[in-house]
């Protein structure tokens, strides 16, 4: 069974996606913080500090074939 986020999927094996994701999640936090929500604010923000510390610091690339022989 596969998570419903799985944010080790080979679709962000490109650089510029896994930017892209972590951009968008700290640019609506600021958004929500502009917009007095400091709720989703923080939900926001923290999502995009746990993509960015799987993206960056813990990020291994999949493998090519899926981890299929």
């Amino acid at each position: 069974m596969n998570p419903l986020l799985d944010l080790r999927h080979p679709w962000f094996r490109p650089l510029w996606r896994r930017i892209l994701v972590v951009a968008a999640c700290l640019g609506w936090s600021g958004f929500e913080v502009w917009g007095g929500a400091p709720f989703w604010a923080i939900l926001f923000g923290a999502v995009g500090v746990y993509a960015a510390w799987i993206f960056f610091f813990a990020w291994e690339d999949p493998p090519e074939n899926g981890g299929k022989p």
